[in-house]
């Protein structure tokens, strides 16, 4: 009776446990482990299964083995100010106007990988935002790179000074 709750529940790493009483219940993997000093956890991650397209015969119209996971970007109170705000940028067309992000997974044939496979996007997404660009140093063009520049378009000038037409009288 526990598998059939686990796999009712789709969890891939589910951990069951039996209380005193009859009924069981499952606790899912608590948090999303980003790196060793962030998680995110479970309830800031929203998943819901969606039947995948393509090919799959007949299964594919009857099992929703596709995950589309909704992280709330803004209201995460898991996230520094400057982390969402790179996050936001970097997951380009996956964030919403609500900042939101989605991820469709559907690069597997069951649940619980493609599952997993969106959690690990994320966790992937998150540790780009974590990094911190260093700011750009402006410099100044050495002398040779100028000389090289100024050379290359006085050729360049030459060349087609040279196909100009004479104003022979044609």
């Amino acid at each position: 009776m526990l598998w059939r709750i686990c796999r009712a529940l789709l969890w891939s790493r589910c951990l069951a446990s039996v209380s005193t009483g009859d009924t069981p219940f499952v606790t899912a993997q608590p948090m999303l482990q980003v790196n060793d000093k962030l998680e995110i956890p479970d309830d800031e991650i929203e998943e819901t299964f969606v039947r995948a397209s393509g090919p799959g015969g007949q299964n594919v119209n009857k099992v929703s083995s596709a995950v589309q996971l909704r992280f709330d970007v803004s209201g995460s109170p898991s996230l520094p100010l400057a982390v969402k705000e790179r996050l936001i940028k970097l997951a380009g067309s996956r964030a919403t106007g609500a900042g939101e992000i989605v991820i469709t997974a559907n690069r597997f044939r069951n649940q619980p990988q493609n599952r997993d496979d969106a959690r690990e996007r994320l966790a992937d997404l998150i540790r780009q935002a974590l990094y911190v660009p260093k700011p750009r140093k402006a410099t100044k063009p050495t002398y040779g790179s100028k000389v090289r520049r100024i050379e290359g378009k006085k050729r360049r000038s030459e060349v087609k000074a040279g196909r100009r037409s004479r104003g022979d009288g044609d």
